[in-house]
């Protein structure tokens, strides 16, 4: 072994790095392996699939037992957030413990096409559970708490997204527009350039896409960045393209796309839940002015939700 893999297996040079918890290995697998090399996937797909057995591995067993190099063996742990492979085994045998406790197994998430519908919902309730549950063991609430600052002094947000992505969108400045805050959802790329050419510092423009490498969505992010905006990126990959102009990245989770259930389904969901995570911050932040706006909103639409007098079927 080398002395630079020594270092990092021993955990040397990563100050300040908190390892993830165990229960958020596999969230962080599933959503970091598209990302991995293939010899670091292997690795990946080893600990995340049997916890138990590879925490009695040293960092050559499970170099063997992948086919891979101890090299690759320790750049798959940091990748994963583990200052060296010590701490990644210290996880894994917290994770084995807690699979050991009890609870029962998963279930299969697959949809097959004869499935009867009680299944069905079954398996979709099951696949959204896991999403958020991934999504908010793998969020960087640091990165979280910085971009709710940002958008609670803001002087006005831009957000954007295509497709579901842009359902996100208009989402997010919904709830933002409800709180007294100036916001815009983008979804033609063009208004959305021409509008981020407008932004200053002072200013915050959102980002979302789940592949992160969404042209109309990070030309618009480049443009707010070059102007001096806060940027943020929600994605489900934390080093796509998106990200080297985003000041903070917030990575989502996602479901195994499969042929009846698409990766916008189950990257909405996880989209979603950051987006009320910020929602919520931002309010928390801003509760004086926020919660009057709020009542007065809810106020001004409450003669549409309820029957009016002398309606009635003819």
């Amino acid at each position: 072994m080398t002395q630079d893999v020594k270092e990092i297996f021993a955990g040397v040079g990563a100050p300040g790095l908190t390892p993830p918890a165990p229960a958020a290995l596999a969230a962080k697998v599933r959503t970091l392996a598209p990302s991995m090399t293939r010899s670091m996937q292997r690795v990946a797909e080893a600990v995340a699939g049997d916890p138990a057995g590879c925490a009695a591995l040293t960092v050559t067993g499970l170099a063997e037992l992948t086919g891979t190099s101890e090299a690759t063996v320790v750049r798959t742990a940091r990748l994963l957030g583990y200052p060296g492979y010590r701490d990644l085994r210290l996880a894994l045998a917290g994770l084995a413990a807690q699979q050991q406790s009890g609870r029962a197994p998963a279930i299969t998430t697959d949809i097959a096409v004869d499935d009867p519908i009680a299944d069905v919902v079954a398996k979709l309730a099951y696949d959204e559970q896991q999403t958020l549950a991934d999504t908010a063991a793998g969020l960087d609430t640091i990165q979280l708490g910085a971009a709710v600052t940002a958008l609670a002094a803001a002087r006005r947000t831009d957000v954007y997204g295509i497709g579901a992505s842009g359902l996100v969108a208009q989402d997010l400045t919904q709830k933002l527009l409800r709180i007294g805050l100036i916001a815009h959802a983008h979804s033609d790329p063009h208004l959305a350039v021409t509008n981020a050419v407008q932004l200053r510092a002072g200013d915050v423009a959102i980002a979302i896409t789940h592949s992160g490498s969404t042209g109309d969505v990070i030309e618009p992010l480049r443009v707010a960045f070059e102007r001096g905006a806060t940027t943020v990126a929600i994605t489900g990959r934390p080093t796509a393209p998106v990200t080297q102009y985003a000041d903070h990245v917030l990575t989502t989770s996602t479901a195994r796309e499969s042929e009846l259930r698409p990766a916008a389904m189950s990257s909405r969901t996880s989209q979603l839940l950051v987006v009320d995570c910020l929602f919520v911050g931002v309010a928390q932040r801003t509760y004086e002015t926020a919660a009057p706006a709020l009542a007065a909103s809810y106020e001004a639409l409450a003669h549409r939700h309820s029957p009016r007098g002398g309606t009635h079927r003819s």
